[in-house]
């Protein structure tokens, strides 16, 4: 067995977005994201092979996806299904307090 909490050792200083994996069968990972106003470098794009379940935890996010003019304002508690190859991108996250993401990957 294996436990954990999602709040605990978060960095105070993160240069760069923080990716921890906490769960990964082989068919299924989980992985805990810490953002501190971070975004996707202008131009990039995510693309990955597999489907991607997004929850928002804490703080907040502002994701877009190719195609849409419109960005995806995301709040606690809000989480959002991204299917494999679908393009998007991270425009900000929260410039006041650390963003708390759980996403899995499937």
């Amino acid at each position: 067995m294996r436990k954990g909490n999602l709040f605990s050792s978060i960095p105070d200083r993160l240069a760069e977005e923080f990716f921890e994996t906490l769960v990964d069968s082989g068919r299924v990972r989980i992985e805990r994201i810490i953002s501190d106003s971070h975004a996707s470098p202008e131009g990039s794009w995510y693309d990955q092979n597999e489907n991607e379940w997004v929850f928002l935890l804490k703080g907040s996010a502002g994701l877009k996806f190719e195609g849409n003019d419109e960005t995806l304002v995301l709040k606690p508690g809000d989480w959002v299904d991204i299917a494999a190859h679908v393009r998007h991108r991270v425009e900000w996250t929260d410039p006041v307090q650390k963003t708390v993401w759980v996403a899995v990957f499937y």
